[in-house]
């Protein structure tokens, strides 16, 4: 859990489809209204772009459910975001972040190790961002997705993914400052 100088955070996790990114952009409204300092939420697109009709338009559909006022950081540099940004900040998704820390190394057929070794670097500079931001800097929502309840997964690069979220999720639910589980658009707060 953060200490208490850090800014509140909450790690939002469940399915596929199942209103994880609806939660937490409510989350960050009720918070943006409760500003005292009035700073708009910073959305970070943090996965990879996609030339893909379908891609285009679940981004289409989030784009349009956002607030007007709040900014758009498409990056992978999640922790440079929670450093740099001086209000609340929604991440949506680790998930898509971690396909794209991937891709853009190119390591999806390399040793696991190389892989982990490359991600984790990635996931203690969030960690540490997330315990040093000041709580006068405004929420930090993290959104996932929860993957370790299906079978394991036939392919190799399925495996990796599944087995390096598993670790994220719970390196950043271990400092953050709440866990939400939602499924079937309820909330389930851990």
């Amino acid at each position: 859990m953060s200490g208490s100088h850090a800014a509140p955070s909450v790690l939002v996790t469940g399915g596929v489809r199942s209103g994880k990114s609806r939660h937490a952009e409510a989350l960050l409204v009720a918070a943006e209204e409760d500003s005292p300092h009035g700073l708009p939420v910073t959305y970070v697109a943090a996965g990879p772009s996609y030339d893909d009709a379908d891609w285009a338009a679940r981004i289409a559909t989030h784009r349009a459910r956002r607030p007007a006022g709040w900014r758009t950081a498409e990056t992978r540099d999640v922790a440079g975001v929670l450093a740099g940004s001086p209000g609340p900040v929604l991440v949506d998704c680790l998930g898509t972040w971690l396909t794209g820390l991937i891709d853009a190394a190119e390591l999806w057929e390399a040793p696991v190790g190389e892989i982990e070794t490359h991600v984790l670097g990635h996931v203690d500079a969030l960690v540490t961002a997330l315990r040093e931001r000041p709580a006068e800097a405004g929420q930090v929502v993290l959104v996932t997705n929860e993957v370790g309840l299906g079978v394991v997964p036939e392919h190799r690069s399925a495996r990796v993914f599944r087995d390096l979220l598993g670790t994220i999720n719970q390196r950043v639910g271990a400092v953050c400052d709440e866990v939400h589980l939602v499924v079937a658009g309820r909330v389930l707060r851990l």
